[in-house]
């Protein structure tokens, strides 16, 4: 990595560099205004458009599956054209537009459709920026995406509390004007703190003829076993992408609610679980891998996802089962079953979606680093259009039979994953032993 690409940086920020704290800042608002959209969606379309739920699951997840289609056109945008400064300001504020136009019942085809591109060119551009913060052989580097995958996480666990209450109680078109204002919150701040951040390197058009090539035969073989990796993230996220959809469904009509007398918790307030989950947890995950990597038995990044993929699939069968005990006894299962299942889930993700897109980072080739993070998010798309298409069929089996086919899903992930581990282990020792040769004495990490 050349100079340029990183940042001198005056103090520090929890050990790491200040540009990680503008960069999951900003990405804790987009994910706010996300979140917050999509914690209402499923309510919105079922309860205000009417529309019935079949086709609302279908919609969900066409356009879930969307949001992270239009990042492999933007991260090509990114690196050969605009690059990501101005990709993520561009997407930003297209997001916010699409966002306050989702207070209009007549442009809700529109709506999300604005809000899929707006995505499309900011979420490749801003994680594709935290790699430059570090040197290569910066041990601060391979923890830095679940550091800021925890950050992100504190605007999701957020926007059902806000965005989900304002809707339930006071119209749904509050809680989406809310999460407009959270994607102009997150633009204010990307723009304020640009001073911490990376210069953009040069575009992967101007350079290609300067920039010394790869080996041909190397990269084909290290973006077809990565593409491989994603195929199999497509299957997970199958399972993985109804927390929104079906369980969200399942949420309203098969669990009881009820606090105390007559108190109820509002059922948007279960999608704060997740990210309220991954918030605590993560630096619980973050302290057992340092201590696995300094007594040098720290798993590889294949086995960590395929230990994810597995903890899914055990959550899916727990819920199942809960499901048909309080479907045999005839009664709504408690909600604390349900916040089980959310512990649960979070666990599992934590060791495969973060790990997956630090994986994608570490082996981008140089100048196509956006391109290869948007890759990444071909699985989002491909993997939330397959669980729209599953959650389809949720009004024609019991939750137990459905949750219980999820967790074949995620369990068949799990054996994959463990099947590309050795392939995949080849590429990132190599890797690192790049690294170290690049590594420079003269040249001391950001603080």
């Amino acid at each position: 990595m050349s100079d340029s690409a990183i940042r001198p940086h005056s103090g520090n920020w929890f050990g790491q560099p200040p540009g990680l704290a503008i960069l999951f800042l900003t990405e804790m608002w987009e994910q706010f205004s996300f979140y917050g959209m999509r914690t209402l969606l499923v309510y919105y379309m079922t309860r205000q458009l009417l529309i019935g739920q079949e086709q609302a699951s279908l919609i969900y997840g066409t356009y879930t599956a969307f949001v992270y289609l239009t990042p492999i056109f933007g991260g090509v945008i990114s690196d050969r054209w605009l690059g990501r400064r101005n990709c993520v300001v561009l997407g930003g504020s297209i997001m916010a537009i699409g966002h306050f136009m989702m207070t209009f019942e007549t442009l809700f085809y529109p709506a999300l459709a604005t809000i899929a591109i707006g995505n499309g060119l900011f979420l490749p551009s801003l994680p594709s920026q935290i790699g430059s913060l570090y040197r290569h052989d910066d041990p601060r580097r391979a923890s830095a995406y679940n550091v800021y995958y925890a950050g992100v996480n504190l605007g999701a666990f957020l926007a059902p509390l806000v965005c989900g209450t304002l809707g339930e109680i006071y119209g749904w078109h509050w809680g989406f004007a809310a999460a407009g204002i959270g994607m102009i919150a997150g633009l204010s701040i990307y723009l304020a703190g640009s001073r911490h951040l990376p210069r953009d390197p040069p575009r992967a058009a101007a350079s290609a003829a300067s920039a010394p090539a790869p080996p041909t035969e190397d990269l084909a073989r290290r973006f077809t076993l990565l593409l491989g990796v994603a195929a199999v993230v497509v299957v997970f996220r199958g399972a993985y992408g109804q927390l929104g959809n079906t369980v969200a469904l399942w949420i309203d009509a098969g669990v009881d609610r009820t606090l105390a007398g007559d108190r109820t918790i509002p059922m948007t307030w279960f999608q704060s679980l997740n990210p309220l989950m991954v918030f605590l947890l993560t630096p619980l995950f973050i302290a057992r891998w340092t201590r696995m990597a300094d007594a040098g038995r720290e798993p590889s990044s294949l086995s960590k996802m395929a230990t994810g993929a597995a903890l899914v699939a055990f959550s899916y069968i727990f819920i199942a089962t809960v499901a048909a005990w309080h479907e045999e006894l005839n009664v709504r299962a408690g909600w604390v079953w349900a916040a089980a299942f959310f512990v649960l889930v979070t666990a599992g993700e934590l060791y495969i979606l973060p790990v997956g897109l630090g994986l994608f980072g570490r082996l981008a080739p140089r100048m196509h680093t956006a391109t290869t993070i948007a890759a990444w998010f071909l699985a989002a798309f491909a993997g939330n259009l397959l669980a729209g298409g599953m959650g389809t069929l949720w009004s024609r089996y019991s939750p137990a039979e459905f949750f219980g086919v999820m967790g074949g899903l995620a369990g068949a992930a799990a054996f994959l994953l463990l099947f590309l581990n050795r392939p995949v282990q080849r590429f990132e020792r190599a890797e690192q032993e790049h690294a170290s040769g690049d590594a420079s004495p003269a040249r001391s990490p950001p603080a």
